[in-house]
């Protein structure tokens, strides 16, 4: 048994290749071998979003707080709620992050294969992010 203490991970900023706009990433929980999953709780300021992106084993979101929005490549922009859960299957193209005008945070859990549990792509423009 292991027990993760609140705050024994520090927080950080969510890197400018993989986000655009303010993000916070809290580690929850990482796994050890042979289990492969991983977690952590992604805070995303209003506006702020991944960009696109892929999982090898696929993703699952909680959404805890907020008003978000997700979207596959090809599907329309989803909106997003607490209480929801988004599942995207092993290497569906896709982005989230909050609305507009108001703050987003969410659980994310994920597996890696061969040691990769992402693969990031290019931003989602604002055209993107809020159609016309």
């Amino acid at each position: 048994m292991k027990i993760s203490r609140v705050g024994a991970a520090p927080s950080m900023k969510g890197p400018e290749d993989w986000f655009t706009g303010t993000v916070r990433i809290d580690p929850l929980f990482a796994t050890e071998a042979p289990g492969r999953a991983s977690g952590a709780t992604v805070t995303f300021e209003p506006g702020a979003r991944t960009a696109w992106h892929t999982h090898p084993a696929g993703q699952a979101l909680i959404v805890t707080s907020g008003f978000g929005r997700v979207q596959r490549e090809g599907g329309p922009i989803e909106e997003i709620r607490p209480g929801d859960v988004v599942w995207f299957p092993a290497g569906e193209k896709h982005w989230h992050g909050a609305a507009p005008d108001v703050a987003m945070t969410h659980i994310a859990i994920q597996e890696a294969i061969d040691g990769s549990a992402v693969t990031w792509m290019e931003h989602v423009s604002d055209t993107q992010y809020v159609p016309k």
